[in-house]
């Protein structure tokens, strides 16, 4: 028996359908004007290009440094987010399994922090990472990323990892399994939807960073992607070469893309469970 759709279904679509070529009509944009000559970007932006400029790419990649920024931000948003996704589901087990003193007023004052703009910590963190001879370092960016923990990420997999039946721990600890062995042994393994979800959520914020990095890092051969973009855009009102930085905006967006396509179901199958069970 085919379900009903109401009028209201209707508007919702189509709706729907407008927001996404919202989304959509920026990139496609963007997408052949990259392909275009800057002769032909100026005569008519809106005109598709006579001939498909691919060279506009490779011509990003080495003039505008998007190679050698993409490396710095393999390693900047990588290792950030093996170590503070790793760190994300040590707390989110000790805060939500263990019992000890004080768990209750840490959960506390964690949440109290949700009420504080994290731009007052601006110049305190920047006169710590100062101190430590961390500025203008891609390692130092990635030591204040990996220990800065986000409330969001805690409660999503606190949430998760608290609906774990309890008896499984206590079997392992029957067994002689010590805390860490039951952690990364059963927690983590039954709390991998949860954690591939934090991870991914963290990739897109770590990759789209500007301001940690742009405050950072003085010097051009050690900049990541979101700050090389914006130099690079500095550089169009004397260089003018609009279309080798639109291909640099492509060249850009592909990580991200590539991690929604791919892991879109992880997003929702894990946003859902921590959701529901928590």
């Amino acid at each position: 028996m085919k379900e009903k759709r109401s009028i209201l279904d209707l508007v919702w679509w189509v709706l729907l359908v407008v927001w996404s070529l919202t989304i959509l009509f920026p990139i496609i944009w963007i997408l052949y004007e990259s392909l275009k000559t800057n002769r032909e970007f100026f005569q008519d932006v809106w005109k598709l290009p006579e001939v498909w400029k691919w060279a506009n790419y490779s011509k990003a990649w080495t003039k505008l440094g998007i190679g050698e920024a993409m490396l710095n931000t393999v390693y900047y948003v990588g290792l950030s987010l093996l170590i503070g996704t790793f760190l994300t589901a040590i707390n989110a087990y000790a805060l939500t399994r263990l019992e000890f003193r004080g768990r209750k007023l840490i959960w506390a004052v964690i949440m109290l922090s949700l009420f504080l703009p994290g731009i007052n910590a601006l110049i305190p963190q920047y006169v710590l990472m100062r101190d430590l001879h961390l500025t203008n370092s891609l390692t130092g960016l990635v030591i204040l990323d990996s220990l800065g923990e986000s409330v969001f990420f805690l409660m999503l997999l606190g949430g998760f990892m608290q609906s774990l039946p309890k008896e499984l721990e206590e079997s392992a600890f029957m067994d002689g399994s010590s805390l860490f062995g039951v952690f990364t042994r059963i927690i983590m393994p039954l709390s991998m939807p949860g954690i591939v979800t934090v991870a991914i959520f963290k990739f897109i914020g770590l990759y789209n960073n500007f301001l940690g990095p742009f405050i950072y890092l003085s010097d051009p051969k050690k900049y990541t992607i979101g700050v090389n973009m914006y130099q690079a855009n500095q550089m169009m009102q004397y260089a003018s070469d609009w279309v080798t930085l639109f291909a640099g905006v492509m060249i850009a967006t592909v990580p991200s893309i590539i991690m929604f396509l791919f892991f879109q179901r992880w997003i929702m199958e894990g946003a859902t469970l921590g959701a529901v069970k928590g």
